[in-house]
């Protein structure tokens, strides 16, 4: 198994990323994740308890690889690219509440799988 990274950026990234992400319902858990760190975070910094912060990685991963594991059947991108994943969930959280996601999806299937 080779470990050379074949993505050197970000947006090279990104729609790999996104075809890693066909299931529905992995995605919304996705979602819920990454909204739920943003509150976290946010929590954190107005009461600067630090059992928020902590729970970060936690609420973020738990929810992303559950969909991995059990929706999308795939390993995560965490794992090989784990800053490019981390971006990653986060624009996808801006484009799914910017109603973008299919068209970014459907851009990504024919860059990516043909």
């Amino acid at each position: 198994m080779s470990t050379e990274k074949k993505y050197k950026t970000f947006w090279a990234f990104y729609p790999y990323y996104l075809t890693e992400h066909q299931d529905v319902t992995s995605r919304t858990l996705h979602f819920i994740g990454t909204g739920i760190v943003i509150g976290l975070f946010i929590t954190f910094l107005i009461t600067l308890n630090w059992r928020y912060f902590v729970a970060i990685p936690l609420a973020g991963y738990g929810f992303a690889w559950f969909g991995h594991f059990f929706f999308e059947k795939n390993k995560p991108a965490t794992f090989q690219y784990p800053l490019y994943s981390l971006g990653s969930d986060f624009v996808m959280f801006w484009h799914i509440i910017t109603f973008q996601i299919s068209d970014k999806m459907a851009a990504a299937k024919k860059e990516i799988l043909g």
